[in-house]
């Protein structure tokens, strides 16, 4: 199939999606708190839980997330400096209570690994990140995915961090250089539906580099069109 043939293709994919064909009006994200876009509480809300949304549903790990804000007694998990003053078992019940973290061990360790992280590089204001790095995908991605990905456990992760700068970019106020250098998110239904499109064949579907090659080819297929490969992400997503 051509380029030309997949474009067209994503045009009416896009349009269904707008009409309502597709599902999906209401995202994962959309469960929260709606705090001010420009704070720092906001930036954390939408930072942290994150990096847990791995292998499972997104809008139950985000129902989590908001009904662990909302109580007075686990919110303190989204203030980094709270959290390394807590105990790790004080942490890993406020996380496990409504279900934010389903490993309890594993990913309270990754929650609190991040809060040191955040506290350590930027005493605890993850907007210190993008604003150091001048809202430069590129070299926020370098930074995490590459000079300090031990630092950023799972957050570092191609379809993660992606993902995360894409929600950051549309539940704050950041406003990105380089938006389009955001790739898609390739999870396991963006890969799948992604070879159902004909982007990529079945060889390389089953390559152990499967997430790199789909967003590579979405960059490539979509440069100099309209669209940048975070707009077709939860289009794309919607076919499988």
């Amino acid at each position: 199939m051509s380029d030309i043939e997949i474009i067209t293709k994503i045009d009416r994919i896009v349009e269904m999606h707008k009409s309502g064909e597709l599902g999906g009006e209401f995202m994962p994200e959309d469960s929260n708190p709606h705090l001010n876009k420009s704070s720092l509480e906001n930036y954390l809300y939408f930072t942290l839980p994150m990096a847990l949304n791995y292998q499972r549903n997104s809008y139950t790990l985000w129902e989590a997330a908001l009904n662990t804000y909302n109580d007075k007694e686990t919110k303190f998990v989204f203030s980094p400096k709270e959290v390394l003053e807590k105990s790790f078992e004080e942490v890993q019940k406020a996380l496990t209570k409504y279900r934010v973290a389903l490993q309890k061990q594993k990913q309270t360790e990754i929650w609190i690994k991040l809060c040191k992280t955040f506290i350590k590089l930027f005493d605890g204001d993850i907007r210190k990140l993008f604003d150091d790095l001048d809202n430069d995908i590129e070299k926020i991605k370098d930074f995490i995915q590459v000079k300090n990905k031990k630092d950023f456990p799972y957050l570092s992760g191609i379809k993660i961090c992606n993902y995360w700068l894409y929600v950051i970019y549309q539940y704050t106020d950041r406003k990105y250089k380089n938006i389009e250098k955001i790739t898609v998110a390739p999870d396991t239904h963006v890969c799948k539906a992604t070879l159902k499109l004909g982007v990529i064949t079945e060889e390389e579907f089953n390559s152990n580099d499967v997430q790199l090659i789909v967003a590579e080819k979405w960059e490539k297929l979509l440069k100099n069109t309209k669209y940048k490969p975070i707009d077709i992400h939860t289009r794309v997503m919607a076919l499988e």
